[in-house]
């Protein structure tokens, strides 16, 4: 499992104070750029410099609890199933009383930078990726 820390910033809630509900999506998201940094994987390297691409083919959330501006986050990131050309990622929103806030799960296929078809995971990625599983 890989943790992220962070707080609900006032530009992610609605007009009643509250995390918007796409902006879980966004912070899940933070948390696995997050990841991909600390594992030499960097998205600006990816998309620059690399053959492959890893784009989100499906999306899901589900609210646990009310989060408002300042609320400290921990996101506990997983893998959840690796695949030969896709990989699932888990995430699970911890407020500070331990409880969860909020799940995510994004599903990831590893495409061909130029011609835009399913290829295998690079090992890299795929060690990476066991790491947290």
């Amino acid at each position: 499992m890989y943790t992220f820390k962070t707080s609900v910033k006032l530009h992610d809630t609605d007009t009643a104070g509250f995390l918007f509900f796409a902006h879980q999506f966004k912070i899940a998201h933070d948390a696995y750029e997050d990841f991909m940094e600390a594992v030499g994987l960097g998205f600006g390297r990816i998309i620059n410099a690399s053959d492959f691409l890893l784009p989100i083919v499906h999306a899901e959330a589900d609210y646990k609890a009310v989060l408002g501006v300042g609320d400290k986050l921990s996101v506990q990131l997983r893998a959840e199933k690796i695949g030969k050309t896709s990989f699932t990622l888990a995430y699970n929103l911890v407020g500070l009383d331990g409880s969860s806030a909020g799940k995510v799960k994004t599903v990831h296929v590893c495409v061909d930078n130029i011609k835009k078809k399913k290829i295998p995971l690079p090992e890299k990625l795929r060690k990476a990726l066991e790491t947290i599983a």
